[in-house]
């Protein structure tokens, strides 16, 4: 397989695999010409770097020195009033198609019983989007996240879901397959990058239009108890509204007018990441805020096993000892992550909003 090469593979069928730090670089078709006006803080690529096309390396993107990086502890803060008719608000990180590492998180949280069914009564669940690709079972993950959608509103409770730039890319590869779209880096295709990203083929053949749908629907980010709850770590939402009601409503009409280029380019800045890492983060973050509020970001997408350093080597071997226990909060206490690195030898995070010492 060509690295950064768009349109190799397109006809390859392939295995569920780890995913190794090459999986996660921030690829040739997410880096785009800078625009005349200031990037947001932390995002993507300053004036001077790589030309356009170019494939990043290890070197070409930091990796925060453990030395350097705490562990920021969550600092308590008192429970919002909320509607006494709603439980307790938990978040899941990628699944990535890992359904019986789900099934584990969620029964260890009391979400689900033994047989798999909603068991948390006024319970409040959001899953952070990426529910397919590199695992072994995305299709029956989604059915899962479905089907607990309906027990849980019964129940009193809710189960609902954000979109990810997993969801975006199957979706473009089951519309437009091989139907070339303007990258900024070359010829690509959804199809291509999909198989590049750990398109499973199962997956595509087990896919149906109520699958579709329900992606297609998904809300971008969302607003609960003072968390502010996104995919991706990246300002690029910024670029599609200057509220949360604006962004939700032009990713789902971006979806409706089905234009291949126009969803691509939703797909490709729905991919950057590292917005909320390095110095710029903390002001990074009080941009998203500033703009669809909250008091903290939770996001997944980037795996705490990168965003710390803490991988294996380019050939698959992770380095020894437990990789995640838990969230990551940083950018000065304001952001959380959750991609615990399911893909990577890493876990599937459950966890209930918010954190405590």
């Amino acid at each position: 397989m060509v690295e950064g090469s768009m349109t190799q593979g397109a006809g390859q069928e392939p295995a569920v695999r780890t995913a190794t730090l090459r999986d996660f670089r921030v690829p040739p078709y997410a880096q785009s010409p800078a625009p005349p006006a200031a990037p947001h803080p932390g995002n993507a690529f300053p004036e001077g770097e790589p030309p356009e096309g170019y494939t990043p390396t290890e070197r070409d993107l930091p990796v925060i020195s453990l030395d350097d990086t705490a562990q920021v502890r969550a600092v308590p803060e008192p429970r919002p009033a909320q509607d006494p008719g709603l439980g307790p608000l938990y978040v899941v990180g990628d699944v990535h198609g890992y359904l019986d590492e789900l099934h584990a998180a969620l029964a260890e949280q009391g979400l689900i019983d033994g047989e798999g069914n909603w068991s948390a009564g006024n319970a409040r669940l959001w899953f952070l989007g990426d529910f397919t690709d590199r695992g072994p079972d995305g299709i029956g993950v989604i059915d899962l996240v479905m089907r607990l959608s309906a027990e849980a509103a019964a129940a009193g409770g809710y189960c609902k879901a954000l979109m990810g730039n997993h969801e975006l890319l199957l979706i473009g590869a089951k519309r437009f397959s091989d139907t070339p779209v303007n990258s900024g880096a070359g010829t690509a295709t959804f199809q291509a990058a999909w198989l590049l990203n750990g398109g499973q083929k199962t997956d595509m053949e087990r896919l149906q239009d109520v699958h579709l749908q329900w992606m297609s629907r998904l809300d971008a980010v969302v607003e609960e108890d003072g968390h502010l709850l996104m995919h991706s770590d990246t300002t690029a939402y910024l670029d599609y509204g200057t509220t949360i009601e604006d962004v939700n409503e032009t990713v789902h009409a971006i979806l409706t007018r089905n234009d291949a280029d126009e969803c691509w380019d939703l797909f490709r800045k729905l991919t950057k990441r590292f917005a909320f890492r390095d110095e710029a983060g903390p002001q990074a973050v009080q941009e998203l805020m500033a703009a669809y509020g909250g008091r903290r970001v939770v996001h997944g997408h980037s795996p705490i096993p990168y965003l710390l350093g803490e991988v294996g080597s380019e050939d698959g071997e992770d380095n020894a000892g437990p990789l995640v226990d838990g969230p990551h909060v940083y950018a000065d206490g304001l952001a959380i992550a959750m991609d615990g690195g399911v893909t990577m030898a890493g876990k599937l995070l459950v966890v209930q909003l918010p954190l405590h010492d």
